[in-house]
């Protein structure tokens, strides 16, 4: 059988100036990060595949500074986008079953006119 030993290791050295984690990420999101990166890859110098990566991490104020928020108008990430493009899908249904319902009317009430000309 072997003993464990469960003595507490000293606590490290703090250096002159210390930041930790939530101070580091309140000045990336305040200030916003942008990561970027191409992959390519070639065979015999023949461009086969290029892929692009650009990763911006920022707080959501400072993304709108910069112009970006399509979360906003994303469906699956937004409740009044979803609601609005229901809204708009159910319109266009609308107008459809409107369309389709005004041409079945021409339809049936044209045979009443072809009789109507040909006993005149």
């Amino acid at each position: 059988m072997t003993d464990v030993d469960f003595r507490q290791a000293a606590a490290p050295a703090n250096g002159p100036s210390t930041t930790n984690l939530a101070e580091i990420l309140e000045r990336v999101l305040d200030k916003g990060i942008v990561i970027a990166g191409d992959i390519k890859i070639d065979l015999l110098d023949i461009e086969l595949l290029t892929i692009r990566l650009r990763l911006f991490v920022a707080s959501v104020e400072t993304a709108r500074k910069a112009g970006i928020d399509w979360w906003e108008t994303d469906p699956a990430l937004s409740s009044k986008a979803a609601r609005d493009e229901l809204r708009e899908e159910n319109e266009r249904l609308r107008e459809r079953v409107e369309a389709l319902e005004s041409a079945d009317e021409d339809r049936a009430s044209a045979p009443a006119r072809r009789k109507d000309k040909a006993g005149a």
